[in-house]
């Protein structure tokens, strides 16, 4: 069966496509670029070099060409891929969806930023996540008007701050949007203040975070949505917090320490129109060089995260993801 293929890249020269293509699969790649911060998208896009990013889609398993299907765009956390990751790509294939898995580490030649959150940033995933979505819309089995986004961690932080139309405009004016946005474990750690800078797109926004996690706490999401709801702004967001579960809860592994990942507590910074980090409300500082973060996140951060599976908290995440993207890309 022959798919409509934009770029064939040769298996074997990249730890990147180590997985081995199935029939329903191909490789797409795309130009993207490697903003540092949302304030460099919004104020300095097209001034930033080009960068190839490549991911992998994938076709349903009782794939019709005749049919276009909805997409899953599903981001990697800071340790790149790992198993239970392609588990949920794969249920929402079984379920009817096409997926992308993409790239963004690999195609950057990086495998992890824990203990640094420098190399691969949520700015340049967010921009190759909608690059994704624009490439994808040329495709014949791709319904990219009913499309959605996911990730985990870091991936997480990607699918929550890509409904923000600050970065929506800035990237392609509105023109290629997502239908429904499913952070699972996402860094909250940003807010757009004042409040007139509480823009986020109409598209369902829900949360899926652990009661317990202290690499990206659930505290820090309920304090945004508190203050998303309290501009008066048009918002659609909810949380799911999974009682007795840390970081990686929808992993098979045991709960273990990372030591060298950030437990970032007691990081929030506020966030302006352009997208630029400040220290606080109240001191001006910027954060906008890897050098600023690094020294903004000592004041606030600590080390050595838990991280692992629970049980239930892991069935009823892939239960609730299954569920959302049916309700609001299937309709």
């Amino acid at each position: 069966m022959k798919f409509y293929i934009y770029v064939i890249i040769i298996l074997g020269y990249s730890c990147l496509y180590a997985q081995e293509l199935t029939w329903n699969q191909e490789v797409v790649t795309f130009k993207s670029a490697n903003p540092f911060s949302f304030q460099e998208i919004i104020t300095n896009l097209d001034n930033e070099p080009v960068q190839d990013v490549s991911g992998i889609l994938t076709l349903p398993i009782d794939f019709d060409p005749n049919i276009k299907y909805p997409l899953i765009i599903g981001v990697a956390g800071s340790l790149n891929w790992g198993t239970h990751h392609l588990e949920y790509l794969k249920m929402f294939q079984e379920m009817g969806f096409a997926t992308f898995q993409l790239q963004s580490f690999d195609s950057r030649d990086v495998q992890s930023t824990v203990g640094s959150q420098v190399e691969v940033t949520t700015a340049m995933v967010i921009l190759d996540s909608y690059r994704a979505l624009e490439m994808l819309s040329g495709h014949p089995n791709i319904d990219t008007n009913h499309a959605g986004i996911t990730g985990w961690s870091l991936g997480g932080g990607v699918s929550l701050y890509s409904a923000w139309l600050p970065l929506i405009n800035a990237i392609n004016g509105g023109k290629f949007m997502f239908s429904a946005h499913l952070p699972v474990y996402p860094p909250c750690m940003a807010y757009p203040y004042p409040s007139e800078n509480m823009q986020f797109s109409s598209a369902p926004i829900h949360i899926l975070i652990g009661e317990l996690d202290n690499w990206v706490p659930a505290a820090a999401c309920t304090e945004l949505i508190d203050k998303m709801y309290a501009s008066e702004l048009p918002i659609n967001i909810d949380i799911t917090i999974y009682k007795d579960s840390h970081h990686s809860f929808d992993r098979a592994s045991e709960v273990m320490v990372n030591k060298d990942g950030y437990t970032l507590g007691d990081c929030r910074f506020p966030m302006n129109e352009e997208g630029a980090l400040w220290l606080s409300e109240y001191w001006n500082i910027p954060i906008n060089t890897p050098l600023r973060q690094k020294l903004a996140l000592l004041t606030c951060a600590g080390r050595g995260p838990s991280m692992g599976g629970n049980k239930e908290a892991r069935e009823a995440s892939f239960k609730f993801s299954g569920e959302f993207f049916s309700k609001y890309l299937k309709n």
